[in-house]
């Protein structure tokens, strides 16, 4: 209670607060609120019940896709961080590249993906493992380069195999690392899904919200966005709810 009250009622002072600037018209007046532009809260709930088929249809889509997207960053992100971890030379060559990637506006790539690989899921995929791939492979790579020398030279004194010393040493102490940058991607893989839908799409929810603000249906385009933030919220609680089994010496869990 004493860690989920605060933020629910900060939620609930929000929410009620909106509500009354677009229902009284003295507010919504001098906030110069237009009911076609910001819907109260409440239309926003009728929409999610009144919408709901069209909502679970659409976001079905969209969660197949962060889910499979995240999928594959985490396979390449791990993969390439355990190569650059590996190779000390080839990190000092590609880290700088690997940084300098992330100045380039997935928006710009977007069209250009949905052009190479067409109008299926593909093109989504691929934006969403752009997007989840970085805070994977950094934190990865911090959480394999933050052992303790102590600790693997004491590996090397038992006669242990470079694949041993990863196995029992780097790679415990890389995974809390990996959970947190995990937790940060599919935060923003929903984002990801979104622009890929935006770009070219016939369904899912980035589509939905497209569709619905070209015809000023603004209490559907923000149910999706509900939508959108509730699937982002379960997927980070799912990742953290499985940290805690499998990653409970990580220093989140001692501090919790």
């Amino acid at each position: 209670m004493r860690r989920w009250l605060p933020p629910v009622a900060i939620l609930c002072a929000l929410v009620g607060a909106w509500e009354l600037a677009a229902r009284l018209d003295v507010l919504a007046n001098a906030l110069h609120i237009e009911p076609f532009l910001v819907p109260a809260p409440s239309e926003i709930a009728q929409s999610l019940w009144s919408d709901r088929s069209l909502l679970a249809d659409n976001g079905w889509v969209t969660l197949k896709e962060v889910v499979l997207g995240f999928a594959l960053s985490v396979a390449a992100g791990v993969g390439f961080a355990i190569t650059l971890h590996l190779s000390p030379t080839l990190r000092r060559a590609v880290y700088p590249l690997l940084v300098a990637s992330q100045t380039v506006p997935i928006v710009v790539v977007a069209p250009i993906l949905v052009v190479w690989l067409g109008f299926g899921i593909g093109p989504k995929l691929a934006i969403i493992a752009l997007i989840c791939f970085f805070p994977i492979t950094v934190n990865t790579l911090d959480g394999l380069r933050s052992v303790d020398p102590d600790l693997v030279k004491m590996m090397r004194t038992l006669d242990a195999s470079r694949w041993q010393t990863f196995r029992r040493i780097e790679a415990p102490t890389a995974l809390p690392y990996f959970f947190s940058g995990a937790k940060i991607a599919v935060a923003v893989a929903v984002i990801g899904a979104v622009f890929g839908e935006w770009a070219g799409s016939s369904s899912g929810l980035g589509h939905l919200i497209q569709q619905a603000s070209a015809q000023l249906q603004t209490a559907r385009t923000f149910a999706a966005v509900v939508v959108l933030s509730a699937l982002a919220i379960l997927l980070f609680a799912m990742l953290a709810a499985l940290e805690r089994r499998v990653a409970w010496w990580g220093p989140n869990e001692k501090s919790a």
